[in-house]
């Protein structure tokens, strides 16, 4: 394909899983020849080492008003390919830009999560307007089929534009590679990784692990959010506030793989699944509740365990068995291969190539 003038716009690169997808699709593209922008609102650096310092970062404005002028400004000047928004109101400001810089330039939307998963009146207003968005953007990526039916079933998108790619993920591979003997010999430390927010579930994890029958288990929770004080009442609560700890927010989580015996995801809504991707590269076995995107990516019983969604019972059961046993890394490794920054540049220059050849970028007379 030819060299083609990108721009990826999201809010800031802070603590997220969508904004390090963005980082690192973003720079993947770059270093295969891309003009690759990256816009911003605002500064926040907790995944700023993921976007390639080859890649020039535009701070537009913290308020909407003013970013989308910015933006409107940048698109002007800049006569991009194709804009990737994601995350926020990014959408609709990408598409307003567009439109107002008096330039045909494709809009590719993102679908990250669900309705459920935002809190912003924009953002939510995202999701009402899905029938109207779809047919004005070129394309409107969704990171799984899960994901991708629920925009297209419930919210009235247009299945002709919209499009699966799974997240890429930038994981370190574990040196050396675990085999079955050392996963066993590790100590009973779970590992969980997301945003303390409700959604997460993380609340219903504690409950699980305080049902153990392994005093010498640990339950490590890597995150920040609104939920950080809540939890450690709960663990107090539950007599396991000794073997429970909340690092916080970690930019390069893999000496945490490195050391855990297994993953846990414990989300009611979950559209893909980065961690889980991580742990299976690092050749950990995950227990996930039954989302879209852990059933996705965990199609496998040797990957995994999946349960049903809030199920403590359940939950404590798939973790004492796979304590108990944590298998074969090796498959996990391999499964992890198949979400690689490479496969997702590849499904992304191919959309290009399909929206450029529809939307040649032009200026209205």
């Amino acid at each position: 394909m030819g060299k083609r003038r990108l721009l990826f716009y999201t809010p800031s690169l802070s603590g997220g899983g969508a904004e390090r997808v963005w980082a690192v699709i973003a720079s993947a593209l770059a270093r295969r020849g891309h003009d690759v922008t990256f816009a911003v609102d605002f500064q926040s650096d907790d995944n700023a080492e993921y976007l390639d310092r080859a890649v020039p970062r535009v701070v537009l404005a913290r308020s909407h008003r003013r970013s989308l002028s910015e933006l409107t400004r940048l698109v002007r000047r800049e006569r991009f390919d194709v804009i990737f928004p994601a995350v926020g109101a990014c959408d609709l400001k990408a598409l307003a830009a567009a439109a107002l810089a008096g330039r045909h330039t494709a809009v590719v939307l993102s679908y990250h999560g669900y309705y459920e998963n935002e809190t912003g009146r924009l953002s939510r207003a995202k999701f009402r307007l899905t029938a109207l968005l779809t047919r004005l953007a070129a394309r409107a990526v969704c990171v799984s089929d899960g994901l991708r039916r629920d925009v297209v079933e419930r919210w009235g998108g247009d299945p002709k534009r919209c499009v699966r790619i799974y997240n890429p993920i930038h994981a370190e591979a574990p040196r050396p590679i675990p085999t079955m003997a050392d996963l066993a010999a590790r100590p009973d430390t779970i590992l969980a990784v997301g945003r303390l927010i409700p959604i997460k579930g993380f609340d219903r994890l504690l409950r699980a692990f305080a049902r153990l029958d392994r005093p010498q288990a640990r339950l490590v929770i890597l995150g920040q959010g609104e939920e950080h004080d809540r939890l450690l009442a709960l663990a107090a609560e539950l007599g396991v506030a000794d073997r429970f700890e909340l690092p916080g927010y970690v930019t390069r989580p893999w000496t945490w793989y490195a050391a855990a015996k297994c993953l846990a995801l414990s989300s009611r809504f979950e559209a893909f699944g980065n961690v889980v991707v991580e742990a299976l590269a690092a050749g950990l076995p995950v227990v996930a509740t039954a989302c879209d995107g852990p059933r996705e990516i965990l199609a496998d019983p040797r990957h995994g365990t999946l349960v049903p969604i809030d199920d403590v019972a359940a939950m404590a059961a798939a973790l004492e068995a796979t304590l108990a046993a944590p298998g074969d890394p090796l498959p996990r490794i391999a499964r992890a291969h198949d979400f690689s920054v490479a496969v997702a540049a590849d499904a992304y220059e191919t959309l290009i190539d399909e929206v450029v050849a529809a939307h040649p970028v032009t200026a209205r007379a």
